[in-house]
């Protein structure tokens, strides 16, 4: 599907206004079939709905400041029914309506598998997790993970050269942990990075099980290790 830049633009605004989930989100658009149009009625929605004060639209300067901020990081924002949105995340009743995606796209369309597990894993469950990782990307699967800590890095690093998914639980500008920036830009060039929370979004616990519903919603099936 096509979807004009004005479109793109109120669907991002839909999403960020507060108390509007993705499944709240997608109601609306089933209802009213644009964002556009689901932002006028979101006022008189709220006041029906017996909302002291009016549910007031995520504002346009700031949703565009977003675009705009994410283009100059080398990043794009993907809303669900683009082309290139990945198709069986799609599927999903609580699919995120916007993802903020940096590398090689193309990969979030392949046959995708997830890897992921504990942080502070032993050396023989990274070692699992490093040998199938690698063994299932020269099969044609491309890994997505986490970019935690642990059994995340491993997978990740098993896969680089096949072809990997990082779904990060904060802004797709905020590097975490740490210890993994190296490993982050050599996903952002060779996989792709994905977020869909704002940019400049520091993670907190509440983002992680929302992060993870991502690389499963992204992926025929899911290997845990040690967790």
């Amino acid at each position: 599907m096509s979807i004009s830049a004005s479109e793109k633009l109120a669907r991002l605004r839909l999403f960020r206004t507060e108390n509007v989930g993705p499944i709240t989100f997608h109601r609306l658009i089933s209802r009213f079939g644009t964002a556009e149009k689901a932002l006028e009625a979101l006022p008189d929605l709220s006041r029906r709905g017996g909302s002291a004060a009016p549910l007031k639209p995520f504002p346009k300067e700031a949703a565009e400041k977003e675009i705009e901020n994410a283009q100059k990081y080398g990043a794009r924002l993907l809303v669900k029914d683009e082309a290139d949105y990945p198709s069986l995340l799609a599927t999903l009743e609580d699919a995120p309506p916007v993802i903020t995606v940096m590398g090689q796209t193309s990969l979030l369309n392949k046959k995708i598998l997830g890897v992921v597990g504990a942080r502070n894993a032993s050396l023989s469950g990274r070692k699992i997790a490093e040998d199938f990782s690698g063994k299932i990307g020269h099969a044609g699967y491309v890994i997505a993970s986490g970019l935690a800590r642990g059994i995340d890095t491993a997978a990740h690093n098993a896969s680089l050269a096949t072809g990997t998914i990082a779904v990060v639980a904060g802004g797709i500008d905020v590097i975490y942990p740490p210890e993994n920036e190296k490993l982050y830009h050599r996903i952002a060039a060779e996989g792709v990075i994905v977020a869909e929370s704002p940019f400049g979004t520091e993670p907190i616990a509440r983002h992680f099980p929302k992060r993870n519903r991502i690389i499963s919603g992204l992926s025929l099936g899911v290997l845990v290790v040690e967790a």
